[in-house]
């Protein structure tokens, strides 16, 4: 938690995520922490949008119950490539394939943000950044999953790992691809009374 600001209106984030509660912190916001529990499972036919929609949405409403007076941020980041939507790896080995999937790929990373209160949804948001890999090693791969980095973010890496090295290219925002838009999670909170950093920001 910080105490760079203050509002009358008390913040959860519904998330365990480090990546989201450093990014949080880095903006400047206090704010509690309270998980969701929410299991994500992909419905049939459901596209990586809609999904990571339902998710964010899912995640505020379970803590927005507990919370209704709180304002309460969700957020879900799915990764998709040639088709295929790729979330948090199980195994070591799902993780393997996942890069292996990656390696000298281009592949889009979609964040959706909710935001409830008294038990409502009142804005949700999803934003795209679009990553190229360079052509990953077997060697290296199986460094990567063995330092256990993999297993706890979606489409087996994270940006600002080790990870960062296999990246070729960015096409939009790497907060998105940490796991939280940040500028446009501002402004929303902004919409909602609370008060937040310069719009500047970073």
């Amino acid at each position: 938690m910080t105490s760079a600001a203050t509002n009358a209106i008390p913040l959860v984030l519904a998330s365990g995520s480090p990546r989201r509660k450093t990014l949080l912190e880095a903006a400047g916001l206090p704010f509690e922490i309270v998980e969701s529990g929410i299991d994500e499972i992909l419905r049939e036919g459901e596209s990586a949008i809609d999904f990571a929609m339902r998710m964010a949405a899912e995640k505020a409403l379970n803590v927005s119950a507990r919370r209704p007076a709180a304002l309460v941020l969700a957020a879900d980041t799915i990764v998709e490539c040639d088709g295929r939507i790729l979330g948090k790896p199980v195994d070591p080995a799902e993780a393997r394939a996942m890069l292996q999937t990656l390696s000298g790929n281009t592949h889009t990373v979609v964040t959706a943000f909710a935001i409830a209160s008294a038990r409502k949804i009142s804005e949700s948001h999803s934003a795209i950044t679009r990553v190229t890999f360079r052509r990953l090693s077997s060697d290296e791969i199986a460094e990567y999953v063995a330092s256990g980095a993999p297993l706890d973010k979606a489409g087996a890496y994270g940006i600002q790992d080790a990870g960062a090295g296999f990246i070729a290219h960015v096409e939009g925002s790497r907060d998105n691809v940490m796991g939280l838009p940040v500028r446009e999670v501002l402004a929303a909170l902004r919409r909602h009374g609370l008060t937040t950093p310069s719009s500047d920001w970073p």
